[in-house]
């Protein structure tokens, strides 16, 4: 079976929700990062978690004997500032992996399960022997009425005013629930991407990424009443 290193980076100075990735989140008192990292060690498909973090509390959390996969990195704290772009993140990681195949993924997408990213990672690779796509994003399907400043985006009102939805063209939006790509293409283009990648649709709550406090207090309603 092919297999792919988790990136799972988790930076202690959150500001919009302080300790988000470590305080207690709904009725699970270890909070987001005991979550996502139940889900990722039950993906036969993941050989490694890369737990990446400046918080020693995390990396505490995370070296427990029940995550048999996780690898522990102090990440520099350069690199874990507010300030610290996604490119200099993305340049960081092939110099501690070397695998050749990446699933970059967060704690703050509880939705995203063990099934969901094992499917994820067979579609994948089995893009890869397509020869078609070189990577694999998450993203969310909108098939709506778009409009941006000069009217309307994806639908053309001189054809029909309000076409059926199912008729419109497809717009897909950056979820970042996870990115799987190669190593080559962090050390080529910086990027955890190739130049084609799939689009994975994921919908319902998966797509819910936790940054604002709202956020945090819907995704622990949805989680209580899915586990109690």
């Amino acid at each position: 079976m092919k297999k792919v290193t988790c990136f799972l980076p988790c930076r202690k100075g959150s500001e919009r929700v302080p300790q988000k990735n470590i305080k207690k989140f709904a009725n699970h008192e270890l909070g987001l990062i005991d979550i996502k990292l139940t889900q990722l060690q039950g993906v036969s498909s993941i050989e490694k978690i890369l737990v990446s973090s400046d918080d020693p509390e995390v990396l505490e959390r995370a070296s427990v004997k029940r995550y048999t996969k996780v690898i522990l990195d102090s990440r520099p704290r350069h690199l874990a500032l507010s300030s610290t772009s996604t490119d200099e993140l993305i340049s960081y990681v092939p110099s501690i992996t070397r695998s050749p195949h990446i699933l970059w993924t967060h704690v703050t997408s509880p939705f995203i399960d063990s099934a969901v990213y094992e499917n994820a990672i067979f579609k994948y690779f089995e893009a890869l022997d397509s020869d078609e796509y070189d990577s694999l994003m998450s993203v969310t399907k909108h098939q709506n009425f778009f409009w941006d400043k000069n009217g309307p985006y994806n639908y053309d009102p001189l054809s029909e005013k309000w076409p059926r939805t199912q008729t419109i063209e497809p717009i897909y939006e950056i979820n970042s629930g996870f990115f799987i790509g190669q190593r080559t293409s962090y050390v080529e283009i910086n990027d955890r991407i190739g130049k084609k990648p799939l689009l994975f649709p994921v919908d319902g709550s998966c797509t819910l990424d936790i940054d604002w406090p709202e956020d945090f207090k819907l995704a622990e309603e949805i989680w209580r009443i899915r586990h109690g």
